[in-house]
C-alpha cells in the first residue's frame, strides 16, 4: 500500500517537471523570436536606409590623364621640337578588376585591333606559360602533385613562399610542344593584356598607339562593352630639323620606361605617376618643370562592382609650357654642315681626326648661337658622321695657344710683365732635360703683341718664369713652386678655363687638371695650353670674356619660357625671361684687356700673323688666335695606336675669336678639331671663316642687307 503511494506521488513530480520545462523553452524561443523580429524592423525602420545606400553605393575614382609637353622654338621662332598627334587606344584598371576581366576585355579587343609584329617579338616565354597557366587552370593544377607541395613542406616553406615555389615548378613544367598550343589569336590577345597591365591602377595605361582611323573608330563605337578602354590623341616627340642638335635637345622617356627609379620619389610627391613620361637628359631634363604641363583630372563614378557609371571632369588639363632657345637654327644648319664638309674632306688624309667642335656665343649676354659637335662612326661598315654637339661641354682636349692671352694677362696682373715687355726668343735650354723648349720658329727680340701675333712659345715660357720669380739662364736647373702654378690657375680660372661655365644644362664638364709631379716643366707647358684640358664651350665663354672687355657670363642656351599660344601661329606668353648672369669680372685691368684685344686683332689682320691667310680684310673686322697643341691620340679606335699599341703623337688644332673689333663685338667662337696628323692642315681656320660668313650673311639677310647689332634684331623681335 504504501509502495503505491510513493510511485503515485513520484509519477506527479514529473508530470509537474515536464510542463515547467517546456514553459521555459518556450519562453526562450518567444525571446529569440522577439529578438529577431526587434532587429528585423531596426533594420529594415532604422537603418534601412542606410543599407539600402550600401547597397547602391557608388565610388569617386579621380584618374590623371597626361598632358602633351611645352614645344621648343629656335631664337628667331622655328619650330624646332614639336609634338605629333597620335590616335590612341588606352586602358584603366578600375579597384577590384581581377584578370579574369582584364582577360575578356583584351579578348574583346583584339577583335577590334591588331597589335604590331614588335609588340608580339616582345613577348617573353615567361609571359606566354603564364599566359598558357591562365587559359589552362586544370591542366596547370595538374602540373604540381601533392608529392611535390608535401616535399615543399619538408623543406618548411609554408605560405605564400610555398605558392610562389609551386607556380615556379608549374611554369618549369611546361612543355614547348604546349606552349606550341598558343595561336596567332592568343597571342594578340597576350599582347594586348600585357599592355593593359604595364601600368597602375587608376592611371591610363597606352595599349596601341598611332592606330588606324578605322579602329580608332570601331573602338570608339563599342567603349559601353569594354570597361576601363578609351580611345583619346597621345602624341609623341617630332624633330622637324632631323637630327640637328639632337644630343643637346635631349630625349623623352617611354611611358614603359617612366619615372628612372633613383628620382622616383622627388617626381612622386610632384604628383606625377609611376608610368609618365619625362625628360631624361640635357633640354628635356634640365627644363622638365615648364616643360611637363597640367594633367586633366577626370573623376569616374563607379558602382560597388567597379563598373563606371558615368565620368565628370575635375580640372582641365594644360600643355606644357613652350621654350625659347637661344639657338639661330639656320646658323645651326651652316655650323653643322661646315663641320661635316670639312670632316669628309679632311678624314682621308687624317684617319685619327674623327670629330670637330664649334661654339658661337653673344659676348654680351652669354646667349648660345650655336653649338655644333660632328663626329665619324663606322657603321654597318662604312663611314657615317654622327651629331656630337653635346660633346661641346662634356669633352675636353688640350687647346694649345688659344690660352696665350689669359697667360699675359696673369703676367700682367701679377706685375710679372708689362704691356710691351721685351723677351728674345730663341731655344731655351734647362739642366735634366734633353730638348730645348722653343718656339715653332725663333724670333728674335718681340714685345707681347708681336709674341701674340706670331704665336711664341718662348715669350709665355719667360712670363710662367717671371710669375716664380726666376730670370732665365741657360743650362740651370727650374725651381718653380707649386704657388706659381696655383696663381697661374687662378686668373686662368676667372675666364672659365678649368671651372664649370654654368651653362643651363647638366652634366657639364670642367675638363681635366694635369699631373702636378713635375711642376717646373709643365708649368711651361701650362703656360702654352699644352698641360691642363678644356672644353670647346670654356674656350668660347673665355673669349667671350676678352671680347666684352673682362666680364664672364653664363651661357645660356635657354631665353624665354612661354605658355602655350591660343592660335597655331603665335608663340604664347612669356611666362620667364631668362636674363644674362654675370658669373664675375676678372681681376685685371681694363688697359690689360684692350691690350690683349690688340693683340688678337693682329693675329687675324697683320702681316704674318697665323690667322692671316684667311681672316685678313673680312668686312666683318674679326680678331682672334689660333692655337696648335701637341698631344697624343685620345680615341678608341686602333688606327691611333702604333704596333707596340702605343698611342700615336697627333695635335688639337683650336681657334678662338670674336667680331667685329673696332665696335662691341656681338659674336664670339671657338673651334676645336682634335686629333690631327698635319698641324699646317688648316681645317680649324677653314672651319672659323665659313661659320663667321653664316652668320654675317644671315644677318644681312635678315636686315634687308643693312645689318643692325644684334640687340636691335632682338627687340623686333
Amino acid at each position: 500500500m504504501r509502495q503505491k503511494k510513493e510511485q503515485k506521488k513520484q509519477s506527479k513530480k514529473k508530470k509537474t517537471h515536464i510542463p515547467f520545462r517546456l514553459n521555459v523553452l518556450f519562453f526562450i524561443v518567444f525571446l529569440l523570436f522577439s529578438a529577431i523580429i526587434i532587429q528585423l524592423g531596426k533594420v529594415q525602420i532604422i537603418d534601412g536606409e542606410t543599407y539600402r545606400n550600401e547597397v547602391n553605393k557608388k565610388e569617386d575614382v579621380t584618374v590623371s590623364t597626361p598632358v602633351p609637353r611645352g614645344k621648343m622654338f629656335d631664337r628667331q621662332g622655328q619650330v624646332i621640337v614639336n609634338n605629333k598627334p597620335l590616335r590612341t587606344v588606352t586602358y584603366t584598371k578600375m579597384k577590384g578588376v581581377d584578370s579574369k576581366e582584364v582577360l575578356q576585355v583584351a579578348r574583346n579587343l583584339a577583335q577590334l585591333i591588331e597589335m604590331s609584329p614588335e609588340d608580339i617579338n616582345k613577348l617573353t616565354e615567361t609571359d606566354k606559360k603564364d599566359f598558357w597557366m591562365q587559359l589552362n587552370e586544370k591542366r596547370a593544377a595538374e602540373k604540381v602533385t601533392k608529392e611535390d607541395e608535401s616535399a615543399f613542406r619538408k623543406q618548411e616553406i609554408e605560405g605564400k613562399e610555398l605558392d610562389k615555389k609551386v607556380e615556379e615548378l608549374r611554369r618549369e613544367r611546361i612543355t614547348p610542344e604546349e606552349l606550341s598550343e598558343l595561336s596567332k589569336e592568343d597571342l594578340e590577345v597576350l599582347a594586348i593584356k600585357s599592355r593593359m597591365n604595364a601600368g597602375y591602377k587608376m592611371t591610363p595605361q597606352i595599349v596601341k598607339k598611332d592606330v588606324s582611323q578605322n579602329e580608332y573608330a570601331i573602338v570608339s563605337e563599342r567603349l559601353a562593352i569594354l570597361p576601363g578602354v578609351d580611345t583619346t590623341v597621345d602624341w609623341e616627340r617630332e624633330y622637324p630639323n632631323d637630327k640637328i642638335l639632337r644630343s643637346i635637345l635631349g630625349s623623352v622617356s617611354t611611358e614603359n620606361e617612366g619615372l628612372p627609379r633613383e628620382q622616383l620619389d622627388y617626381y612622386l610627391v610632384r604628383d606625377y605617376n609611376r608610368n609618365d613620361r619625362i625628360g631624361k637628359s640635357y633640354i628635356e631634363k634640365q627644363y622638365e618643370d615648364a616643360l611637363h604641363g597640367t594633367k586633366e583630372q577626370s573623376r569616374n563614378i563607379t558602382d560597388k562592382a567597379g563598373n563606371i557609371i558615368r565620368t565628370e571632369k575635375v580640372t582641365e588639363g594644360k600643355s606644357g609650357n613652350n621654350l625659347m632657345l637661344t639657338v639661330d637654327m639656320e646658323l645651326q644648319k651652316k655650323v653643322e654642315e661646315s663641320l661635316e664638309k670639312n670632316l669628309r674632306a679632311f678624314h682621308s688624309a687624317e684617319p685619327m681626326m674623327d670629330r670637330a667642335f664649334v661654339v658661337m656665343m653673344n659676348p654680351k649676354n652669354g646667349q648660345i648661337l650655336s653649338m655644333g659637335g660632328k663626329k665619324i662612326v663606322n657603321k654597318d661598315g662604312g663611314m657615317q658622321i654622327e651629331d656630337f654637339a653635346l660633346g661641346t661641354m662634356t669633352s675636353s682636349y688640350e687647346l694649345g695657344s688659344t690660352v696665350k692671352g689669359a697667360t699675359l694677362l696673369a703676367g700682367y696682373q701679377t706685375e710679372a710683365i708689362k704691356p710691351y715687355t721685351h723677351f728674345f726668343d730663341a731655344p731655351m735650354y734647362f739642366k735634366g732635360s734633353a730638348k730645348p723648349k722653343k718656339s715653332w720658329k725663333d724670333f728674335g727680340d718681340i714685345d707681347d703683341l708681336r709674341a701674340l701675333q706670331v704665336s711664341s712659345n718662348v715669350y709665355m715660357f719667360n712670363t710662367a718664369l717671371k710669375m716664380a720669380g726666376i730670370n732665365y739662364v741657360p743650362n740651370n736647373p727650374l725651381d718653380i713652386k707649386k704657388e706659381t702654378f696655383n696663381k697661374m690657375r687662378y686668373y686662368f680660372r676667372q675666364f672659365g678655363l678649368g671651372v664649370p661655365t654654368g651653362i643651363d644644362l647638366p652634366n657639364e664638364s670642367i675638363g681635366q687638371m694635369g699631373r702636378t709631379d713635375n711642376i717646373p716643366g709643365f708649368l711651361l707647358d701650362y703656360a702654352i695650353g699644352q698641360y691642363d684640358t678644356y672644353t670647346p664651350l670654356q674656350l668660347a665663354q673665355y673669349i667671350s670674356t676678352i671680347a666684352n672687355g673682362g666680364y664672364r657670363m653664363k651661357p645660356q642656351i635657354v631665353q624665354e619660357v612661354r605658355e602655350q599660344p591660343h592660335r597655331p601661329e603665335d608663340v604664347g606668353k612669356v611666362v620667364r625671361s631668362i636674363e644674362p648672369v654675370i658669373l664675375n669680372r676678372v681681376d685685371m685691368e681694363t688697359s690689360y684687356i684692350n691690350h690683349v684685344k690688340e693683340g688678337f686683332r693682329r693675329v687675324f689682320q697683320e702681316t704674318d700673323g697665323t690667322g692671316t691667310a684667311t681672316f685678313k680684310g673680312l668686312p666683318y673686322k674679326p680678331a682672334g688666335k689660333t692655337g696648335t697643341a701637341e698631344t697624343v691620340y685620345g680615341g678608341e679606335s686602333d688606327i691611333g695606336r702604333d704596333e707596340n699599341y702605343n698611342r700615336k703623337k697627333c695635335y688639337n688644332l683650336t681657334l678662338a675669336g670674336y667680331a667685329p673689333y673696332d665696335a662691341e663685338p656681338e659674336v664670339a667662337f671657338s673651334v676645336v678639331v682634335p686629333w690631327v696628323n698635319d698641324d699646317k692642315s688648316g681645317i680649324n681656320s677653314a672651319i672659323g671663316k665659313e661659320i663667321l660668313d653664316a652668320y654675317f650673311e644671315l644677318k644681312a639677310k635678315r636686315t634687308g642687307g643693312n645689318p643692325v647689332p644684334v640687340e636691335q634684331q632682338n627687340k623686333a623681335q
